[in-house]
């Protein structure tokens, strides 16, 4: 399955975050969306730690993180009470995976999305995408830079 890249007009989307409210796609504004396999696993706590440690880069370029998986609501609001993230934790849990699938991003044979990331500038149109292999951890300085070139 293709997944979405740049040039491409982004999926829309509306999930529930980790408190059980609606999230949709910002559109005037960028966005980058970080899809992960689970809640709770190594590679992921590790990503989106970092995601932490570097969000307020992101909140001053004017960008909003929104990490998406499979994981329930319920799930998530743990996690996120556990480790304070300061972004959204969208839950695409029903249908199963089906923001993952429009993007690309879904493994269907082990049921979650796979490390997909993608920066949406503020029209709506993806603006840089990348896969990370399933056992490797993204660089979350790499996604600063990117927001960097996207503002200019």
């Amino acid at each position: 399955m293709r997944h979405v890249t740049e040039g491409d007009i982004a999926p829309a989307f509306t999930l529930q975050d980790q408190y059980g409210q609606d999230t949709t796609l910002p559109r005037g504004a960028p966005a980058l969306l970080v899809f992960y396999p689970l809640a709770f696993s190594g590679i992921c706590s590790g990503e989106l730690a970092d995601l932490k440690e570097n969000h307020a880069g992101f909140k001053e370029l004017g960008v909003t993180v929104l990490a998406i998986s499979v994981d329930s609501t319920f799930a998530l609001r743990t996690w996120s009470d556990r480790e304070d993230f300061p972004f959204a934790l969208l839950s695409d849990f029903w249908p199963h995976g089906a923001t993952a699938q429009a993007y690309g991003v879904f493994d269907p044979e082990r049921g979650v999305a796979r490390r997909g990331t993608f920066l949406i500038d503020s029209e709506g149109t993806v603006a840089w995408s990348t896969l990370t292999p399933i056992g490797q951890a993204r660089d979350v300085t790499e996604y600063l830079a990117r927001v960097r070139s996207l503002n200019g």
